[in-house]
């Protein structure tokens, strides 16, 4: 390779005595032999798609996040709720290597589940306080296809859970400068806030000017667009869907035992309206006196 070089600086050089060369001999460089590493490309792609049994909210849900991230790819239901290991294959199968997985259950509990496939790990979090873009009916507006910027508090950061979480929602919702469908446009906030151990989810539109002022000067503001919910984490796993556990949320309340709790608390009233009755009874029987000789019944038997 050196002798190649040499012979193309020596031509280069003539070329430049004659005038004729579109670049200078000293520019190429001999020892140069070893090529540039090539910058790695954000390649993430994600793969959306649900349980049966998921509510109309759910499905509006549903194409919020797919209008909001670019490289989502849809797919359809998945029949069983038990198979949950078919679901790194067909992420595969369609070039994803992440996942978004809704599951649905009775009484209209939704979860979530945010997972890198085909290895891990995978976060289980319970969906609650949906609210849908049509449904919020906000002024906020964003272009489709627009790439966002990604806020998460800095209490991600101060727990081992909340790092691993920041980490696989940044691989999620992080659209690639390079997908297929994304616009080279900024123009909203993902917002990631933690609340009484729930993540808190915002999208906000950056407007450039006052909406009051359009003539006046520059002010960057923020004007809430949707969809916004909440996620309570349950468990982390080391593998997708499945594995080892590597965080448990000790402080999660399946919904299942807060409806459980409030029938209780419907019988406990109703056992006690019962015993005071008994209580009643009970008092009368005691308050009721003995029959003297003077007794109507005694006298007219």
């Amino acid at each position: 390779m050196a002798p190649l070089l040499t012979a193309q600086k020596a031509y280069a050089a003539k070329l430049d005595a004659k005038g004729k060369g579109k670049r200078k001999a000293d520019d190429i460089n001999v020892d140069d032999d070893v090529q540039q590493p090539k910058q790695k490309r954000n390649k993430q792609r994600v793969l959306l798609l649900s349980s049966r049994g998921i509510t109309h909210r759910m499905r509006h849900l549903m194409n919020d996040l797919e209008t909001l991230l670019p490289h989502v790819k849809k797919d359809s239901k998945l029949d069983s709720k038990s198979q949950l290991h078919l679901l790194p294959e067909i992420a595969d199968l369609n070039n994803c290597n992440n996942t978004l997985y809704f599951e649905a259950r009775r009484h209209e509990d939704l979860y979530m589940w945010a997972t890198k496939t085909p290895n891990g790990p995978s976060i289980k979090l319970h969906v609650q306080n949906v609210h849908t873009m049509d449904e919020l009916k906000m002024t906020g507006n964003c272009l489709k296809g627009s790439r966002g910027i990604l806020s998460f508090d800095k209490a991600f950061d101060e727990t081992e859970w909340g790092k691993l979480t920041k980490e696989v929602f940044t691989h999620i919702f992080g659209v690639p400068p390079l997908a297929r469908k994304a616009k080279p446009f900024i123009d909203h906030v993902l917002t990631f806030s933690i609340l009484d151990n729930k993540i808190w989810f915002r999208n906000f539109q950056i407007l450039e000017k006052d909406p009051l002022q359009p003539n006046g000067p520059p002010q960057t503001s923020l004007v809430e667009i949707g969809p916004r919910f909440v996620l309570t984490p349950i468990r982390i796993f080391e593998g997708a869907f499945g594995g080892a556990t590597v965080y448990s949320n000790p402080e999660f309340v399946t919904p299942a035992s807060v409806r459980s709790a409030v029938r209780h608390a419907r019988g406990d009233k109703y056992r006690q309206r019962k015993e005071a009755q008994e209580e009643t009874s009970k008092r009368k029987v005691l308050r009721k006196r003995d029959e003297d000789a003077l007794a109507v019944s005694k006298v007219f038997a």
